[in-house]
This record gives C-alpha cells, structure tokens and sequence, in this order.
C-alpha cells in the first residue's frame, strides 16, 4: 500500500525512522538531497532491490514526484510500506527544509541536456529555414519545448513518457500481494 505524505507529515518523529530512498539520477541527488536519504536511481531499481529493507517505512522521492510514484508503486507490489512525498525535493526544499549537496549546485545532466538539445533543434530549424522550409515546424516545436523544458525544469514529454506502459511498476516477482492492493 503507498500512503502519500505532505512535507509536514514527513518531519514526523515516525516517518524520520523510515528509509528516505530518492530515486533521481546520481548527480541529481548530488546536487541537492533531503538529508539522511539514499540514492537508488529509477532505472536501478529492481537491480538494486536488497538495498531496501521491508522491515521499516520507505520514503521514495524525487524531483517533483514523478519517478517517485513508480518507484513507489514498484516498492509496494514488492512487499514494502511506502509513503510517497508530495511536491518531491522541490517542495521539500521550497518548505525551507535543509537539503544536503555534494557538489556546488548545479543543473542536473537530465536538465543540461533537454537545454543544450532543444537550443541545438531550434538553431538548426532557424539556418534549416533560410535553406529549406518544409518539415521544419516540428522539429521547432520540439527545439522550442526542450528549451522551455532546460529553463524551467518542468516537462511535459517526461510527463507523457512516464505515463506509458513500459514506464509503469512491474510486478515484482516474488511478491505476496495483487496489483488490486496497491494504490496509484
């Protein structure tokens, strides 16, 4: 079962005894994590399974709370109590929470590279005008969406692709429970 939690419910003496597993990429979670959280990317989740204890609460976070609700769906299919922070590190941190950084702050690589390659589309969509206009509206509105995407770190085609089937939580192999019990 996945509880979903609020920034104030998750300074709780209760839910700081559980496991705070944060599920972004490896320089995401350098560049700033909510202390005492440990980093599983989503993409090594399954591989990487045992790291996670059933015998305490886990906390799954992320930026904003998209690949903490699969990594919270996969978790609880698999046997694990999960609570699901609400609003991710962003609203942890907008809550004037403490945050952690490794490194000097930064844009995540995943934000870097939305930016660098909606800047790349949109300036050869605008030399690709001066050549040859057909077919270039696409790939402008593709350039300019990765751009709005690298500058404001909101995306709408993240978004969409989490929503398909071969980003959802699979079930987990040796799990006890049905896919009925775990709330979306």
């Amino acid at each position: 079962m996945i509880t979903k939690i609020s920034i104030q419910e998750a300074q709780d003496s209760t839910t700081q005894m559980a496991q705070w597993v944060d599920v972004r990429s490896a320089s995401e979670f350098a560049a700033g994590h909510i202390p005492g959280a440990f980093n599983v990317p989503l993409d090594e989740l399954d591989a990487r399974l045992d790291d996670i204890s059933k015998e305490r609460p886990v906390v799954v976070v992320c930026q904003s709370g998209q690949r903490a609700a699969i990594a919270a769906n996969f978790l609880a299919n698999c046997g694990h109590e999960v609570l699901l922070l609400n609003g991710g590190t962003n609203a942890w941190r907008g809550a004037g929470n403490p945050i952690v950084q490794s490194v000097k702050s930064r844009w995540s690589l995943e934000r870097q590279v939305r930016l660098i390659a909606g800047l790349l589309v949109a300036s050869g969509v605008g030399v690709g005008f001066l050549v040859h206009p057909a077919f270039f509206g696409l790939a402008a509105f593709v350039g300019l969406g990765l751009t709005f995407a690298g500058l404001t770190d909101y995306c709408a085609m993240g978004m969409l692709l989490a929503k398909l089937p071969w980003n959802k939580a699979t079930k987990c192999p040796t799990s006890p429970h049905t896919k009925d019990e775990v709330v979306a």
